[in-house]
């Protein structure tokens, strides 16, 4: 039987619901919304005259959920036509349409009662082979499909996202007894190739992987806190970036996630488990008094911190009262600070004896002990418990993963003298001569410790990891900034590897260098990288000091290289596909524009934001928008080459960046040949896929051909609003001085309405015109107050 997820049904329109429905209709999937009928009217709802019979009050609950997903932040819509595809409807008129679906989705309260009612319905209404699933956070899984039909049973699982659906990568899937092995395999296929999410096999235990581990975690930090006299800042000023966690740390994560949330989940587990662990996981007196007054976090507007005006007060947990929030400072967490890597600023820490690793230690111990515990009571083997927390709660490294950079053997004595109850499988683990819960092969292969042995850990084969490539002798050609790599069939890729990837001479020659051995030697070229951004511009610092020396003629050499480097791009005879992901903006946007394809993950942030420093780009980056954007035009009698370059020209001089690669589409920096990766784990191989398709296809450069420009009537219309911007003080003398010269350039200077120019005459404009501004006083500020403060200065 093949498979496949064509429609969907959401039961339950909370923010859990509506969020993983926005998930599916951003993937493109249709589907239905459905929630309780409404018992009573709305106010609203009386003044028009309305019945309870009326179609529209009785499907209000989904409807008012679906219009309220335009305004939640984060977005959970990756962009707003994706609405369209989710319809709302209502459990009681509506279930005859589960008939329609092909996986149904039960997101209603956390209550096994009701739940079951749901499901009795469900199996009444639905098709057979549809699959069922339940996002529980924690409740029994099995006990959920008692009753049920045999192919209910068949088709049924737990499918636990994580909120918010759209951002958080963990997925954790929990077959029961009767759910089969063909549905729970295509199930994680999907889940991993189409939802895009890190899949985990979970055991049907309370809270599952993820929740059970983090929420112990969260508990002991609160326990530690008020046993040795923390206050809430000194704990997220160690819990957060510094030891490879989000940097919400404790207690802003506590916040976001919600009081009574985070209650929730902490007593499904208290009221399962028994003697210690119990203790662990009931709640703190003082939580609960924050619960009962309505302190909830963010959605209340205060929790254990409060904002007040521009200060941000923490919560006093012994007196319940806001003050001035403190942070922890160390010598500790200054030593952490200089070490290179996570393992060496873990060890700076958790073995130093001041108050931060103190605290670490304290907190991290009996997690590591409670994690091996549950190793096949939660899941299979380490991995899967590694794997939930980095993806479900944002830690670089899992507890075993963690657990071998302090070191195995030095921590389990340290926890042993100080009583902590060390679970046997470990200690006869050491005994036996394994020392590590993962070992690393010299080829990069990673193997990791299940059941007295090493196993190889199988990675999917869509998983291009560029550190192991690089171990295997892979690189081609590197130099300071870059790398060029094989990263086999063919194709070859280019990494950046400067600090924050941003973009300098190094980077240039390896790009002129990488297209050349390329076009004599491989099928294609992938641009890309796993770092934090794909890239976030040129590099700001150097243009800065060149521009305070005068050095203005080796600036005019490094941007006509960029630009050179860019038309490499364009025009070579091989195929190049850039492979954007988070932020690709100003040079990293140039780098893109001109590649023959653009593979872009779903969440790739992406802008030509020069204006924010006072410059306009210089690396070509106004010219290919412009032509993308004239491609996008449709051609004929209509044809107005004015709005062309009104879009452009606001596009640039507002600093537009998608907020998605979908967003990116719609400006025009991708286009529809271009593709979206919505697993960010396979964007390079979906990248190098595109290139030997393109290359299979019999790929040939583009042809250079002139453009059309709206010259001098049309850079007077450019100017209008800018002027109107000005004169009511909207933007400052700098900016109007900024945007002239912008529209100078897109409109191609001082010609005739229409006149088709060439690409190097755009090109030269655009680098006069950089150079000019680049040397300004006010704009040389611009970039140092973005160098020093990380946001724009208007001047």
């Amino acid at each position: 039987m093949v498979r496949q997820i064509r429609k969907a049904a959401v039961l339950g329109s909370g923010v859990m619901g509506s969020g993983i429905a926005a998930h599916l209709a951003n993937i493109g999937i249709p589907t239905l919304l459905l929630d309780i009928v409404p018992r009573e009217l709305s106010e609203d709802e009386k003044k028009k005259g309305l019945t309870l019979e009326d179609k529209i009050v009785r499907n209000r609950i989904s409807q008012t959920a679906i219009h309220k997903l335009l305004k939640q932040k984060p977005a959970p819509l990756t962009a707003k036509k994706n609405l369209a595809l989710i319809e709302a409807g209502n459990l009681e008129d509506d279930l005859k349409r589960l008939g329609e679906v092909d996986w149904v989705i039960e997101v209603v309260v956390e209550n096994l009662a009701v739940k079951k009612q749901v499901f009795e319905k469900v199996d009444q209404y639905r098709k057979p082979g549809s699959i069922i699933s339940s996002n529980t956070s924690g409740i029994s899984i099995e006990a959920m499909a008692e009753g049920r039909s045999e192919d209910f049973q068949r088709n049924f699982l737990g499918t636990h996202f994580f909120n918010p659906p759209r951002y958080l990568k963990l997925l954790e899937i929990i077959p029961t007894k009767h759910t089969a092995p063909e549905v729970l395999s295509f199930m994680k296929v999907f889940g991993e190739d189409v939802l895009g999410k890190g899949v985990v096999e979970a055991k049907d235990t309370p809270n599952f992987i993820a929740n059970r581990i983090g929420t112990y975690g969260l508990l002991v930090t609160v326990r530690e806190m008020l046993t040795a006299e923390y206050s809430v800042g000194e704990v997220d000023s160690v819990t957060g970036p510094l030891i490879g966690r989000a940097k919400s740390a404790t207690f802003r994560t506590l916040d976001v996630v919600g009081l009574d949330t985070f209650a929730h989940v902490a007593r499904n587990v208290y009221e399962q488990v028994e003697g210690e662990e119990k203790e662990v996981f009931e709640i703190p007196e003082f939580l609960n008094k924050m619960i009962q007054n309505g302190w909830l976090g963010s959605k209340s507007g205060q929790g254990f911190f409060l904002k007040k005006g521009k200060e941000i007060l923490e919560l006093n947990p012994v007196t319940l009262e806001y003050q001035e929030r403190k942070k922890l400072k160390t010598p500790s967490m200054e030593a952490a600070k200089q070490q290179k890597g996570l393992a060496n600023k873990m060890k700076a820490l958790v073995y130093s004896d001041d108050r931060a690793g103190q605290l670490l230690w304290s907190i991290l111990s009996p997690v590591l002990v409670y994690s091996a515990d549950l190793v096949g009571e939660i899941a299979d083997d380490i991995v899967a418990i590694d794997q939930a927390m980095k993806w479900g709660f944002g830690w670089s490294s899992g507890p075993f993963e963690t657990w071998d950079a302090i070191g195995l053997e030095k921590s389990v004595s340290r926890m042993e003298a100080e009583g902590l109850k060390v679970p046997d499988w470990i200690k006869n683990m050491i005994a036996n001569g394994f020392t590590s819960f993962y070992q690393a092969s010299e080829e990069g292969s990673v193997s990791y410790f299940v059941n007295g042995e090493y196993r190889e850990l199988v990675e999917n084969p869509k998983v291009i990891n560029l550190a192991r490539l690089k171990k295997q002798g892979k690189v081609i050609k590197k130099n300071s900034g870059a790398s060029l790599i094989d990263i086999g069939d063919g194709v070859a890729l280019l990494e950046f590897t400067s600090q924050n990837n941003a973009i300098g001479l190094d980077i240039v020659q390896m790009i002129n260098f990488a297209v050349e051995e390329v076009e004599a030697n491989y099928k294609g070229l992938v641009i890309g990288n796993q770092g934090k951004n794909f890239c976030v511009g040129a590099n700001l610092a150097m243009m800065l000091m060149e521009a305070q020396d005068d050095n203005f003629f080796e600036l005019d050499m490094v941007v006509r290289h960029f630009q050179q480097a860019m038309l490499k791009i364009k025009y070579s005879n091989k195929p190049v596909v850039a492979a954007p992901f988070n932020m690709a903006l100003g040079g990293g946007a140039e780098v893109c524009l001109p590649a023959a394809r653009i593979q872009a993950s779903s969440e790739t942030y992406m802008g030509l934001v020069e204006v924010g420093v006072g410059l306009i780009p210089g690396g070509g980056g106004n010219k290919e928008l412009y032509i993308k954007n004239l491609k996008s035009m449709p051609q004929g009698i209509d044809f107005d080459l004015q709005k062309v370059a009104n879009k452009v020209f606001e596009s640039i001089a507002t600093a537009k960046v998608s907020t998605s690669a979908e967003e990116a589409r719609e400006n025009n920096f991708l286009n529809f040949a271009d593709g979206i990766s919505v697993n960010s784990d396979h964007l390079l191989y979906d990248a190098k896929q595109a290139v030997l398709s393109l290359f299979e296809q019999g790929y040939t450069a583009p042809v250079r051909a002139k453009i059309p420009v709206v010259g001098e009537p049309g850079y007077a219309a450019l100017l209008l609003g800018a002027e109107s911007m000005r004169l009511t003080g909207y933007i400052s003398d700098h900016d109007m001085y900024i945007a002239r010269k912008l529209a100078y350039v897109i409109a191609g200077g001082k010609v005739p309405y229409g006149t088709e120019v060439d690409e190097q005459y755009l090109l030269d404009l655009e680098r006069e015109a950089f150079l000019d501004l680049v040397a300004k006083p006010k704009t040389q500020q611009r970039m140092q107050h973005m160098l020093v403060k990380g946001k724009p200065l208007r001047n």
